[in-house]
């Protein structure tokens, strides 16, 4: 075994799987066997493997200026071009962009700068941050303690009091409704909850609050029709900034450009990154609003420099990656293709999925949804410690496919954008036969409740 601490992984569980190529939608372990690579990596690799372009355009970029950093008034052409470009795409008024190398970064520097911006402004007690439950927002410090998810806080000691962050109900109405509640009474319910929160904490020390439009690692979660406009409308009421995690919605997700296109949420800060190189290349943004970037400039010059950055924050090579990304996004149209095929995905796996035996709810919008399992499909009782996810993992794989089991028992999918009709057809008819298998071994262990 090699000397790699391998990241969320059980380290009793290493080495398992060895890829080596990948090509398209597909790739390639150390044994020949091809799969369906239906979580695009891990929610990322949005224009498949081995994009010539995307090489050229790295490889150009290598041979050029393989490197410069970006502090002390340095700076580079690519660098200009890529923050201009999400500039113009992005909907936040004269946005301003700070580039990183991954999604946590991108959301601790928010985290700094939101406390730099409401000091600059004489408001240091406007410091707390408003998370939700099930949500994740990465793995640092900051944005390790914004996630909420057991298996990234357990052992940890995540100093979530001392980062002031507050959390709130999950919006995913199959686990969280009680009784016969509706959608409708179901989100004013955790919402008024979230109100006597804000009223309690103070309204005057909240800056911001985060979410995913449709969450990722907590297992997809769509919340209902009526959810982000009555939120949105309670955070302006008491002046707390909308932060929007792009990091896994963002640039064709779900069907359009932004998963705040798809949700109806007007953001005041977005972060990005995965999709913005379809990772060829590590690269992250945190991008603010030229309100807000007006306010830090002063207190820069009071001190002599921002004091903050990373030595590869708008790496040269990391900008053409991402700006030939976007510009294939733009060119190909591959945002109304992930729509157009969809919109086929999500038909499909309800067709196929709904009356399952091992499923309890089919959720998605786009090319991203997932399956929950569970023990009993009438009363939607779950299995203990993610055993259904891990057994329907393993046999897709077995079946030529990668999801990914999240959330415990929630089989997520995350194709590649330029997949195909044919070859979701394809994608899902793997993943039935692998579901069939797993409720056969369920079965037999006793673990599926009969009716």
């Amino acid at each position: 075994m090699a000397p790699v601490v391998y990241p969320t992984t059980n380290l009793t569980a290493t080495e398992q799987l060895v890829f080596e190529r990948g090509d398209g939608i597909y790739i390639f372990d150390d044994q020949g066997n091809r799969y369906i690579e239906g979580m695009s990596g891990l929610w990322c690799a949005s224009l498949g493997y081995s994009n010539q372009e995307v090489i050229d355009a790295i490889t150009a970029q290598l041979e050029t200026l393989p490197f410069s950093h970006t502090f002390g008034g340095k700076t580079h052409q690519p660098v200009m071009e890529l923050a201009n470009k999400i500039r113009s795409i992005v909907p936040i008024e004269d946005a301003y962009v700070f580039f990183g190398s991954s999604g946590s970064d991108a959301n601790d520097s928010h985290y700094k700068m939101l406390r730099y911006y409401f000091n600059a402004i004489g408001k240091p007690e406007k410091r707390k941050i408003i998370t939700r439950e099930r949500g994740y927002h990465g793995v640092t410090v900051a944005a390790g303690s914004l996630t909420s998810l057991p298996a990234n806080l357990t052992h940890f000691d995540a100093p979530t009091e001392a980062l002031n962050i507050l959390r709130t109900a999950s919006p995913h109405y199959y686990s969280g409704r009680q009784g016969n509640e509706t959608e409708a009474q179901f989100v004013d319910r955790i919402l008024h909850a979230l109100e006597q929160q804000i009223e309690a904490e103070g309204a005057d020390t909240i800056a911001a609050m985060i979410f995913e439009p449709i969450t990722g690692a907590s297992g997809v979660i769509v919340p209902p029709d009526g959810y982000y406009e009555k939120l949105q409308t309670l955070l302006r009421k008491h002046d707390i900034l909308i932060w929007a995690d792009e990091v896994i919605c963002g640039f064709g997700r779900t069907g359009n450009d932004f998963g705040c296109t798809t949700m109806g949420i007007e953001p005041d800060l977005m972060t990005f990154a995965k999709q913005l190189s379809s990772a060829y290349f590590p690269i992250s943004a945190a991008v603010i609003p030229g309100w807000m970037y007006e306010a830090m400039i002063e207190p820069s010059h009071q001190v002599g420099v921002f004091g903050h950055g990373f030595t590869y924050s708008g790496h040269p090579v990391a900008c053409a990656a991402a700006l030939k990304t976007l510009e294939i996004y733009e060119r190909d149209a591959l945002f109304a293709h992930a729509a157009e095929v969809g919109a086929h995905f999500q038909d499909l796996l309800h067709a196929t999925f709904d009356s399952h035996p091992l499923v309890g709810e089919v959720r998605g919008r786009g090319l991203i949804a997932a399956l929950e399992l569970v023990s009993n499909k009438t009363t939607g009782a779950r299995f203990d410690r993610g055993i259904a996810g891990a057994l329907a993992q393993k046999s897709c794989e077995h079946h030529g496919v990668i999801l990914r089991a999240v959330a415990g028992n929630a089989l997520a999918f995350c194709p590649p954008l330029i997949i195909t009709a044919d070859q979701i057809d394809d994608l899902v008819r793997r993943v039935k036969s692998a579901l069939d298998d797993t409720f056969d071994a369920l079965m037999e262990r006793g673990l599926i409740a009969r009716p």
